[in-house]
């Protein structure tokens, strides 16, 4: 056998394997080293990407709950109706952005191209609705009024129309039940805004991109409480996009149910004379202007006497909350916000502000007797009164002479108030105010709450004005340069004024005192703020923060929370003073400014307190108050440019008191007839599958219904009207700019005294 020398091969071959050895251990190594990174260092981050990279979300929206009056009646809830909807992210894929898909879309719907395209637009500070003012990425409404065989047309030929849904959605609705619309008290929804979503994202009540939201009125004060939470359910899927498990589920949880002290009866009367009565002071005839009254808006309060809760609350001009479900069109935006709207959503009952004229009174009244004044007085009630040779006259220059502070509330006699106020402008040092002045005209309407807001359970509510020092001055920094650039000595009124102002507008000056001290001037109020006063004199004292609210019960019934009267002050008088001024007012209804309007209530079962007031406003016709109040209630209006307070507002709040109280033309209580004799205090059940027992709401009868509507009628007038609410003249009024129990035998006795005075015919 022959032997095979070596050749050298195998050390080669043994290095060549080591080396691929070394390669290969290194290859693992690092394979190793990267899937300790990726597993075990960054496996949780990788892990959730990839958890979510397969995770698709499902949401779905939370019924909101419905807002019911006091006796359970719905007065905003849900509808199932069918919404066509485009999604904004797939038409902006197509070549011409959708712009074919949404003409044929036009068609089907029964709309203008345009109508259909603007509604998808999104909203900017360029453009004006209709636009889209939700998140681009959700769904846009283009109408829920379609019919079902244009969402058939729709989901049937799906390939021509892609990114548009057309599918069966739950919308908010107001049904105004019996009539009552209660517009600006509801409010309304829109989408909302990824502004909002990103402000919301750390709150306990973050929002979705398919949430609408309340604007304004309840729908914006209670909204977290009503919108509820949506559901989300997360599913798992694979590459390809099926589905291969439910990875979790949040259920859906609807909203709550909130509860209001509104009675949609009450609140459909309140609307209907309010309207009434501006429709009728427009027939009147102006001596001073020489036309009618405009009578361009108005507002209405009712209130509980001893809770400060609201049971009607009314403004005039007045909308349809409803044409914002959907998105609103270009049409209705245009008559609720344009130039010739009068600003129908504006709330005037906590929004409109304006010069009170003599329902104010009661504030100076006060201040009196805080400054050391007798209630008795007695008190020169002449025809005019002169400060430095301006006179400042009393109504129709009528005087009464001698009298009391009382008298001078039910004759509604300013001369009384001017010399009071002007006596305490001097002792506080008059234009050169001492360091410590008392200023208690001033000092007393704040603590009436005045000039701040009442703390009523809604949105932008305005605080008024008490142009005391303070304002006076800040006011007069602001608008210094103005009024010196447009004032001239012998120029017309406005250029006097600015000419004044400019000179001294920083100065609290005579007539800026005796003008305050009757409700006018640069003094502004707002209803809600008098019926909160007016609710405190007859509750004996206390100030309570109106509410609409009453409670919230959830969907299910099972949670109640009641939202409890709450107070914020106490009216800076004594039981004597409070008494003495609550037989005043009472005395206005039976023998002063208001008896005329008030002939034949039965004052005996229950006492009717009143108050008259008339307001001048440089510029325009003047502003018509009632304030009145009775041991349950309190109820004031106002009419802007309307004419006199026991003329124009007067007759509406009669009625609405025969209404709550059912009083006949006689006089006779029906208790049966009575639409709310006593405050409603129960609450409506609620039950566990979300049903609410409604009781059925007689229908107070629309403007269009008058000739068959029959509301109490207008008591018989013996004689002529008491002289109502003058206001002064003269240089120094100021351009206004609208922008618990009681004692109730006082009360009774002295109506008592006051109809024997009536029929012994006396006059003090």
């Amino acid at each position: 056998m022959t032997n095979i020398p070596e050749t050298g091969r195998t050390p080669r071959v043994q290095i060549r394997l080591v080396v691929i050895q070394i390669l290969v251990l290194s290859l693992l190594a690092t394979l190793g080293g990267r899937l300790w990174y990726l597993q075990i260092r960054e496996g949780d981050t990788y892990a959730k990407e990839a958890s979510g990279n397969h995770v698709q979300q499902v949401v779905q929206p939370a019924v909101r709950g419905s807002i019911l009056d006091a006796r359970g009646v719905p007065i905003a809830d849900n509808e199932t109706r069918l919404v066509v909807s485009a999604s904004r992210t797939d038409l902006m894929k197509m070549k011409d952005d959708g712009e074919a898909v949404l003409t044929k879309l036009a068609g089907v719907l029964g709309m203008t191209p345009k109508e259909v395209m603007d509604k998808v637009r999104l909203c900017d500070a360029e453009t004006p609705q209709p636009c889209w003012n939700g998140s681009p990425y959700q769904p846009i409404p283009i109408t829920d009024e379609a019919t079902p065989k244009q969402a058939l047309q729709i989901r049937e030929r799906s390939e021509d129309f892609p990114g548009i849904t057309a599918e069966p959605q739950a919308m908010r609705r107001y049904p105004a039940p019996g009539g009552a619309n209660t517009a600006q008290v509801l409010g309304y929804l829109s989408p909302v805004t990824d502004e909002e979503i990103q402000q919301a994202q750390d709150t306990d009540s973050p929002y979705l991109r398919s949430d609408q939201v309340g604007r304004s009125g309840l729908e914006r004060q209670y909204d977290k409480a009503l919108r509820g939470k949506a559901g989300v359910t997360r599913y798992e899927v694979d590459n390809l996009g099926r589905v291969i498990g439910e990875a979790e589920n949040d259920p859906t949880q609807p909203g709550d149910n909130l509860v209001t002290s509104i009675d949609a009866r009450v609140q459909r009367i309140a609307e209907y004379e309010l309207n009434e009565a501006m429709k009728e002071a427009r027939k009147q005839h102006d001596r001073n202007t020489g036309t009618n009254y405009k009578a361009d808006s108005g507002a209405i309060v009712v209130m509980e006497a001893k809770t400060g809760r609201v049971v009607a609350m009314a403004s005039n001009p007045t909308y349809d909350p409803n044409a914002w479900v959907g998105g609103i069109s270009a049409k209705d935006y245009t008559e609720l916000t344009g130039k010739d709207s009068n600003y129908p959503l504006l709330n005037r009952a906590i929004q409109g502000q304006s010069a009170p004229g003599s329902i104010f009174k009661v504030v100076p009244t006060a201040a009196a007797i805080q400054a050391g004044y007798s209630f008795d007085g007695p008190y020169q009630c002449s025809s005019s009164y002169s400060i430095g040779g301006q006179v400042f006259k009393n109504f129709e220059s009528r005087g009464y002479g001698p009298i009391s502070l009382g008298r001078a509330l039910e004759v509604s006699c300013d001369t009384v108030f001017y010399r009071l106020s002007h006596e305490e402008w001097k002792k506080d040092g008059g234009t050169k105010p001492k360091k410590n002045a008392n200023d208690w005209f001033y000092k007393t309407a704040h603590q009436f709450g005045l000039g701040e807001e009442t703390g009523i359970d809604l949105p932008n509510e305005v605080t008024g004005r008490v142009p005391d020092r303070q304002w006076k001055l800040d006011y007069w920094k602001a608008n210094k340069d103005a009024w010196c650039k447009t004032g001239k000595k012998d120029g017309d009124y406005a250029e006097k004024i600015a000419y004044e102002n400019c000179l001294e507008g920083n100065r609290m000056r005579a007539g800026d005192s005796v003008n305050y001290s009757i409700g006018q001037g640069d003094t502004l109020v707002t209803p809600i703020q008098m019926a909160t006063i007016y609710a405190a004199i007859a509750n004996g004292g206390t100030l309570y923060d109106p509410t609409v609210g009453k409670a919230i019960i959830s969907a299910d019934g099972k949670s109640v929370q009641e939202i409890e009267p709450t107070a914020h002050g106490k009216l800076p008088m004594t039981k004597k003073t409070l008494n003495a001024i609550d037989g005043a007012l009472e005395g206005v209804a039976t023998r002063g400014t208001a008896a005329w309007r008030f002939q034949g209530w039965p004052q005996d079962e229950i006492p009717m307190h009143a108050k008259t007031g008339t307001a001048e406003v440089y510029g325009k016709q003047t502003t018509s108050w009632f304030a009145t109040y009775t041991e349950d209630y309190s109820i004031v209006m106002t009419i802007s440019q309307g004419g006199t307070g026991s003329g124009a507002s007067a007759p509406a709040v009669r009625k609405l008191y025969n209404a709550l109280y059912g009083v006949s033309e006689e006089g006779k209580i029906d208790k049966k007839k009575a639409l709310l004799y006593t405050p409603q205090k129960s609450l409506p059940k609620v039950g566990s599958d979300g049903s609410i027992e409604a009781p059925k709401v007689d229908k107070y009868p629309s403007p269009k219904d008058k000739e068959k509507a029959s509301p109490s009628p207008q008591p018989v007038v013996f004689g002529d009207p008491a002289p109502d609410d003058p206001a002064p003249g003269g240089l120094a009024a100021t351009v206004n700019t609208p922008a618990a129990g009681g004692n109730r035998d006082a009360r009774r006795r002295s109506a008592r005294r006051g109809r024997a005075r009536n029929r012994r015919r006396s006059t003090p």
